[in-house]
């Protein structure tokens, strides 16, 4: 063989990201694309790279992060690529940047902001907020989030006119042509925690028979797990459109190792049944969102700085309480993990910095309260924008779901603009490979690399990415297995994994020898 290509790498185990076993060979790269793969002897090429006793995968696919507006930070990309990241998608739980306007865009803003932290601007559409991207080092895929949608037409009210339906169809169908991969779901939240099931289907009824994927953060991951699993089931059947479970998992202990193996063997049947559904997973027992969670969702009614307003009134408060020391209709984490296993991660205030990292129980004792009323007052004096740290789930339950053939995993990252982040910003997709493969044996290599892939690839169409085939996208990690190592940790979570070798986005190196190169080869992906 006499072509020249723009790349070769020879002699590497190939681990093609389909779980097939590793084999060993040549990948040959030509405009960005994997040209051919196999015994290439005699090949040439404008540079190699000897890939002698390093695996050669897909580079790793997140298809649940929330970097919406941490891509316009400086530095953006540096611990995604570190862990082998060459795709990521955000707009997950509902929440997107877009659409963003008019008389409630500055509480879609509030809303968000806990989570993705700030933007530069509000945008009206995917169209808007994809022109508006810098030049990235990896690619970038979108979500539109069902809760903006929402809120964009109708704010935090519990009630959707028929107007207002019609406007959202309408707002939901422009995303859909300027190419979104998918819609995303967070009925845990306000505003989407008002759907009723029929009212749900009716908000994505453009979906219905377009192939197009359902992600959806479910109305309870607690308690009522199971039930709002088998609702999503309802409403994909009558959507008939693929169905993606976020971050599967029950909470509290009294649901340990019984719903998640129940939702396991439901999703099997569902299958059977002609459902495409599948589910993700990150692989910590310790979750992250907003703190204001800890409510019931029909808080948040009229928005956040309503409910900053509210937390000061006596009467509810009593309510608050009440609710919370006995519900189990919603997703009653204070209940269900414990004051002592909910930490504060993240907030703005400078009076309340002394706090970030210090659970609610520690938080009350300090300032000699009960756990309720230290809650309260931190939201009020925070205006609800606090992020928490929570300690919900359970390993065996984790490890089920990963040895499951239909999960994948993510990292569900958000990136608050001060305080602690969680560690799976920096640390997942490494951590999969060293804990759950090499020191607890759950996952084979080639399955773990399929599972970060090929698999997460097919759940959003993403058909150029995800394997070592020619034609496909020339996204690829070089690495050995045994010098991966997550270095972060909840106490110092900002700390960038070690062992990646080489990066490459479209055939161009991005991390070389372990250091970033500063390319920026990255795309905007669309449907």
């Amino acid at each position: 063989m006499t072509v020249l290509f723009d790349l070769l790498i020879t002699g590497g185990l190939l681990i093609d990201g389909s779980g097939a076993p590793a084999l060993r060979g040549d990948l040959a790269i030509q405009d960005g694309k994997i040209a051919a793969r196999g015994n290439l002897t005699g090949a040439r090429a404008a540079r190699t790279i000897d890939a002698a006793g390093f695996c050669v995968t897909p580079g790793f696919l997140d298809i649940h992060r929330h970097a919406d507006a941490a891509l316009f930070r400086p530095g953006f990309g540096e611990c995604e690529l570190c862990q082998g990241l060459t795709t990521i998608v955000n707009g997950n739980c509902g929440m997107s940047p877009f659409p963003v306007s008019g008389e409630y865009a500055a509480a879609i803003g509030a809303y968000l902001q806990p989570v993705t932290g700030s933007f530069p601007r509000a945008y009206e559409s995917f169209a808007d907020y994809a022109a508006s991207v810098p030049a990235l080092p990896l690619n970038i895929g979108q979500l539109a989030g069902g809760g903006t949608l929402r809120a964009s037409v109708a704010g935090f009210s519990p009630d959707l006119t028929d107007e207002q339906l019609r406007a959202l169809h309408a707002r939901l169908e422009s995303a859909l042509a300027d190419g979104v991969l998918g819609v995303s779901l967070g009925l845990g939240y306000a505003p989407e925690c008002f759907y009723t099931t029929e009212q749900l289907i009716d908000a994505l009824a453009p979906l219905r028979g377009s192939g197009i994927p359902l992600t959806v953060h479910m109305r309870q991951e607690g308690s009522g797990v199971v039930a709002a699993l088998e609702e999503m089931l309802t409403v994909a059947r009558a959507l008939q459109t693929p169905l993606e479970i976020s971050h599967l998992k029950a909470i509290g202990r009294v649901n340990w190792r019984a719903a998640v193996p129940q939702m396991l063997a439901m999703m099997e049947s569902a299958r059977e049944d002609g459902v495409d559904v599948a589910c993700d997973v990150y692989p910590y027992t310790a979750g992250s969102t907003q703190l204001i969670h800890v409510l019931p969702p029909e808080c948040q009614t009229g928005g956040l700085e309503q409910l900053s307003e509210r937390l000061g009134d006596a009467a509810f408060r009593a309510q608050l309480r009440e609710r919370m020391q006995t519900g189990e209709d919603f997703e009653n984490i204070s209940l269900l993990a414990g004051w002592e296993n909910i930490r504060i991660a993240a907030l703005a205030g400078a009076e309340d910095q002394k706090y970030v990292g210090q659970s609610i129980a520690a938080l009350a004792e300090k300032e000699g309260k009960d756990p309720f009323d230290a809650l309260f007052d931190l939201l009020a004096r925070e205006h609800c924008a606090v992020t928490m740290i929570d300690e919900i789930a359970c390993e065996d339950d984790l490890e089920a779901i990963l040895r499951d053939g239909h999960s994948s995993i993510i990292s569900d990252s958000i990136y608050p603009g001060s305080g602690l982040c969680h560690p799976r910003v920096y640390g997942t997709f490494v951590r999969v490979i060293e804990r759950y493969v090499r020191e607890r044996g759950v996952l084979t290599l080639e399955e773990a690399v399929a599972k970060m892939t090929g698999l997460p690839a097919g759940r959003l169409g993403l058909r150029t990415k995800g394997k070592l085939i020619p034609g496909l996208d020339a996204d690829i990690l070089l690495f050995r297995p045994e010098a991966l190592h997550e270095r972060d940790s909840y106490a110092d979570p900002a700390e960038f994994a070690e062992g990646m070798e080489t990066v490459l986005v479209a055939g161009v190196p991005v991390l070389e020898d372990g250091a970033i190169t500063g390319a920026k080869p990255g795309k905007i992906l669309k449907r």
